[in-house]
């Protein structure tokens, strides 16, 4: 059964902002259905031009990108609220692959009404944009990452900043969250190989600062593991929700 705008469950994480009931009649009348998908199912591919957009109303996904010599580099992990194709829905083709690592559930949002939507509720449009700046602001976070911090400093600000989007959306129990990827998803987003990340993640589990296999993740101290990713444990700025 569709889950109508106003019961979305997703509106009583402390993450998002207040929707007005206004607001939720806009997000009514743009969302089309919704989709499941079992793990592995591609949402959207590198290269096309799909007519929906998304959001994930559950579950967790990838975004990631093909260089020609066949090489990946992760982008990003999808967790729920992200929306998901607006590359696809400014530029009219996805730049990058998002897959379902997860069982997921995506709200389907009809792209040939996307700038109909900007132009109707020009604060919703805002929002958009604003999601838009936090994706890039993230990015270049990640560039920073890549080009000035080592492997150690790398996988503990990545693992921090997983587990805070993890505390904001109420998926972490007893300093455990699940994290459904695998290392070989980590090394490809913070341009390590397979073998450091791992080496990486043990002497980081030695250190009893964190725990990570089959799926869970485990953070003994997230003050200290943050000191060595050289970054902050602050709560997660509200973001809207589309």
């Amino acid at each position: 059964m569709t889950t109508k705008c106003v019961n979305c469950p997703l509106h009583r994480k402390d993450l998002f902002k207040t929707m007005t009931r206004e607001e939720l009649g806009y997000m009514q009348k743009f969302k089309v259905g919704e989709l499941t998908v079992e793990p592995g199912t591609p949402i959207l591919m590198e290269g096309s031009s799909a007519p929906q957009l998304y959001t994930a109303l559950s579950g967790m996904g990838i975004r990631d990108m093909t260089l020609e010599n066949g090489d990946r580099q992760v982008l990003s992990f999808v967790f729920p609220g992200d929306f998901i194709g607006l590359q696809v829905g400014v530029l009219g083709e996805m730049g990058h692959s998002v897959e379902a690592r997860t069982h997921m559930r995506l709200c389907v949002f009809d792209r040939s009404e996307f700038w109909n939507f900007f132009r109707s509720h020009p604060s919703r449009g805002f929002d958009i944009t604003w999601l838009a700046a936090v994706e890039e602001h993230f990015l270049g976070e990640t560039l920073a990452t890549i080009g000035q911090r080592n492997a150690t400093e790398a996988i503990a600000w990545a693992m921090v900043r997983i587990f805070l989007r993890g505390q904001a959306l109420g998926l972490v129990n007893n300093q455990t969250m699940e994290f459904p990827f695998t290392q070989k998803d980590l090394a490809d987003a913070l341009g390590l190989s397979l073998v450091h990340t791992n080496k990486t993640l043990a002497r980081l589990k030695k250190k009893q600062l964190l725990s990570w296999s089959e799926g869970v993740l485990h953070i003994f101290d997230l003050d200290a593991l943050a000191k060595v990713g050289v970054t902050s444990t602050d709560t997660p700025r509200k973001r809207p929700l589309m």
